[in-house]
């Protein structure tokens, strides 16, 4: 087992019903999610890229390793997650990157969840068929 980095960064990020937990330290630009490497995690490339995608608007793809735990949720919202953790965890390490991340609307937290049946209803909205005569 390798070392424990001295130098963490730590943020969080939540989509959906997903929670995920990012730990950033200097390193090579590996990521594991859930113990596992990322391309065996989201097999998916729209995915890998889109969590990607703060490291590489602050240029640091291959500065960083990160340690993601991420639970809930399935693939997408599991994704958005990470992506908000490494922004915030970017963040952390220099706060300059605000001026690039905020405007890419990489620290902005997607607040919309699946809305509940109502009764009365067959769903959230759709009503029963409804019969004139």
């Amino acid at each position: 087992m390798a070392r424990r980095p001295t130098t963490k960064f730590y943020g969080t990020g939540r989509r959906k019903t997903a929670t995920a937990r990012v730990f950033l330290w200097p390193g090579t630009g590996r990521i594991l999610v859930n113990r596992r490497p990322i391309e065996a995690y989201f097999p998916r490339e729209t995915l890998r890229m889109d969590l990607r995608q703060p490291l590489e608007l602050a240029q640091a793809t291959t500065q960083f390793d990160a340690y993601v735990t991420v639970a809930g949720g399935g693939a997408t919202g599991q994704a958005g997650a990470v992506r908000l953790g490494i922004a915030r965890a970017l963040l952390k390490v220099n706060p300059e990157w605000r001026k690039l991340l905020k405007p890419a609307g990489m620290l902005t937290r997607d607040s919309r969840k699946v809305e509940r049946k109502k009764y009365g209803q067959s769903g959230a909205r759709r009503r029963f068929q409804f019969s004139k005569r």
